[in-house]
């Protein structure tokens, strides 16, 4: 299986991902599905205060931060290449389970906030997987 982000790998519940994308955001990281609290401590633990993340307000800013820039004049990328940028963070910041869940969760609920920032159909359903 190749590396990287890829929404059927979330273990999200829908029931789960329906109750965080309809709920109001109120800041404690561990709203978020596919965040515990190993995984608070890994976004709080950084070496620049600038770094931390202690709250979800500031896990979407960052989100919304690798939108862009993007290749050549492109002030921006692709939904696809977001979402990799952003899991790839999340690895680099030493998240090793749930990533997957943690990107389709926050790009699912910013979304609502900025239509088209994130298009799951540009991913392929189950059925048409190799």
């Amino acid at each position: 299986m190749a590396e990287g982000y890829d929404p059927r790998r979330s273990k999200v519940s829908d029931d789960t991902m329906a109750i965080f994308l309809t709920q109001p955001i109120t800041g404690d990281l561990t709203e978020v599905p596919g965040i515990g609290p190993k995984t608070v401590e890994k976004l709080a633990h950084c070496e620049s205060p600038e770094d931390c993340i202690t709250n979800t307000y500031q896990l979407f800013g960052k989100y919304l931060m690798l939108k862009g820039p993007g290749e050549g004049s492109e002030n921006q990328v692709s939904t696809m290449v977001h979402a990799e940028k952003f899991w790839q963070w999340l690895k680099n910041r030493g998240i090793s389970s749930h990533r997957s869940a943690i990107v389709k969760a926050i790009a699912e609920k910013s979304s609502a906030f900025f239509p088209a920032i994130y298009d799951a159909n540009e991913y392929a359903s189950d059925d048409e997987e190799d």
